[in-house]
């Protein structure tokens, strides 16, 4: 009940806000990026019968950057092509650092809910095809693998419209990504199927050709 009522007071909120909001007109494009920048360092604590150990673990270091054009087919909606290119290393104990390399092409769509004339609200989703070139260890053998990616990602965000022609934004999103490759290591041929959950929150800027209107303005 208490969800009801917070989802209906929102809703109240966005529908009396939107009177004195921004529209994106149909017919407008958009082009901008969004980028983030992650690093992380691990340790690890050995337990036995005589005691404990520490130990240094995996350290990471992640660089994304995703490019995208669309075009509003309808006031607030739009839709278009992105591209989203992931970098990272992984270095672990007593071995030599590993990269990975994503490189992802294909649609989104992006809806906006106005909530005054300086701010909306949006909800993103993307579809993502491309391939993933990465380091793996077989065995004690270092091979460069190359694999096929499918990646889904939904989620919302803000933005924050700095004058009538540029905003600056922040997106949550749930990605999903699936890879598949094949090893061979003494004569054993191995497919390996991944598939990645994760969570990222990225900022970015947008240019709207074609700038942004006021409702009843």
């Amino acid at each position: 009940m208490k969800a009801t009522s917070v989802f209906y007071a929102l809703f109240v909120l966005l529908f009396a806000t939107s009177m004195s909001a921004q529209v994106l007109d149909k017919g407008n494009f958009l082009i901008g990026t969004t980028a983030g920048f992650s690093t992380a360092k691990s340790n690890v604590t050995y337990s036995t019968n005589s005691g404990e150990a520490e130990g240094d673990g995996p350290a990471a270091l992640q660089f994304n950057i995703a490019p995208k054009i669309g075009y509003f087919i309808i006031d607030n909606f739009a839709l278009g092509i992105g591209l989203d290119y992931t970098y990272s290393t992984v270095k672990e104990p007593n071995r030599d650092r590993t990269n990975d390399s994503d490189l992802l092409f294909g649609p989104f769509g992006r809806y906006y809910l106005p909530v005054n004339e300086d701010m909306a609200l949006f909800l993103e989703a993307n579809f993502g095809f491309g391939n993933s070139s990465n380091d793996q260890f077989i065995g004690e053998n270092r091979q460069s693998v190359s694999t096929n990616v499918f990646a889904f990602g939904a989620g919302p965000g803000v933005t924050i419209f700095s004058n009538a022609d540029i905003g600056i934004e922040a997106l949550f999103k749930y990605n999903f990504a699936r890879s598949r490759f094949d090893t061979e290591n003494l004569g054993i041929r191995t497919t390996t199927t991944t598939n990645t959950n994760q969570f990222d929150f990225v900022i970015g800027l947008q240019f709207y050709f074609g700038g942004v209107s006021k409702i009843g303005g």
